[in-house]
């Protein structure tokens, strides 16, 4: 799967929060299980893992772990 990296306009804005990113420290990140759509830009990290927690975007993309197993570090 290869990509094409550009540069965003000057005037994007963060997905989340509406904010110019290029005013904060931006993140650009795109969905690579699903053709590697466009990209979706956040303004900082607390943007982007709002965004995550509130689309539930990490339900079922972990592993389940219990700190009672035996077979623990």
């Amino acid at each position: 799967m290869s990509t094409t990296v550009e540069l965003p306009d000057a005037d994007e804005t963060c997905a989340y929060c509406g904010s110019r990113i290029f005013d904060h420290d931006p993140i650009c990140v795109r969905d690579c299980n699903d053709d590697c759509g466009s990209p979706m830009y956040f303004c900082n990290y607390a943007c982007l893992s709002t965004y995550v927690d509130e689309n539930d975007l990490t339900t079922g993309n972990a592993c389940e772990w219990s700190p009672d197993e035996n077979d623990c570090c």
